[in-house]
């Protein structure tokens, strides 16, 4: 059996914002950046992404799979971005198969690209793209448990050096982004990160409790405010559900003027880098 994943649970900003110098985007992207230094460069990347859902579990399984440009209402260079990271039919048929053996019905996809929450963050942590990476979607009823089942079948995976990667928002009210910032929105921003870092970091905490928490986010302080929809958050369950355990790490980044978190679980040290003031 090869050595565990790493697992980083990311909030990946908006659209192509971080690869096109948006200020509010400058600290996810020295964040993102400074992870990636810090990591042994991984041999594959599974990557969750918020803006894929199917009614089972799909995993992306073509050797070579196109980007798909799913934002709109960017500049025409949003549409010109490339990253040419092959994909990894090996590992794609890995994933279904420990979903099956679980007893998850799963399915695999060699047509489908990468969308941008995968091909957005990893342009900023690896932009050679020469990691074989592959996509492993939501399921479509958007319940926490299903995500947190899916991520505990992915214990059994047997791949060397592989880095998961659930990418996401840690806060995804779109309105509030565009709204003025509020002392409201700040609380309500603030006291659902704080729970967020708690479940995730505490060690005292048992598994079943931190299981029992992630099951019922929406108890959370202002959770539904701060994830009107929970497609954003859900990769975080798949994480959670992999590592089975208090992360590591929890480094915060203001992303569209609002407190957002990363999250490791791993072996290799990481810095946890306090955010510029």
């Amino acid at each position: 059996m090869s050595a565990k994943p790493n697992v980083l649970f990311i909030s990946h900003g908006g659209g192509p914002m971080p690869l096109l110098g948006d200020p509010s985007h400058r600290e996810m992207v020295v964040r993102l950046t400074e992870i990636a230094d810090t990591l042994c460069k991984p041999s594959a990347i599974l990557v969750i992404s918020a803006h894929w859902e199917e009614t089972v579990p799909t995993i992306t399984s073509g050797a070579n799979p196109s980007l798909i440009y799913d934002y709109f209402g960017f500049p025409p260079e949003s549409y010109d971005i490339e990253y040419a990271c092959p994909g990894e039919p090996v590992l794609a048929r890995q994933v279904h198969d420990v979903l099956a053996k679980a007893g998850i019905a799963a399915r695999l996809d060699e047509r489908r690209g990468f969308d941008h929450g995968l091909f957005v963050p990893l342009k900023l942590m690896y932009p050679q793209a020469n990691i074989p990476c592959v996509q492993l979607s939501l399921v479509n009823s958007l319940e926490a448990t299903t995500h947190l089942v899916i991520g505990r079948a992915l214990q059994a995976l047997d791949y060397e050096n592989l880095l998961v990667i659930g990418s996401g928002f840690s806060f995804h009210n779109m309105r509030a982004f565009f709204a003025p910032d509020t002392p409201e929105i700040q609380t309500a921003n603030e006291a659902f990160e704080d729970w967020l870092e708690e479940t995730c970091s505490n060690a005292a905490m048992k598994e079943s409790e931190r299981m029992e928490r992630l099951a019922h986010w929406e108890r959370a302080p202002y959770a539904r405010f701060c994830h009107p929809r929970e497609e954003h958050l859900l990769p975080l369950h798949v994480c959670y559900g992999l590592a089975e355990k208090p992360c590591a790490a929890h480094i915060s980044a203001t992303v569209l003027g609002k407190k957002s978190g990363i999250l490791y679980w791993g072996t290799e040290a990481l810095v946890a880098v306090p955010p510029e003031g």
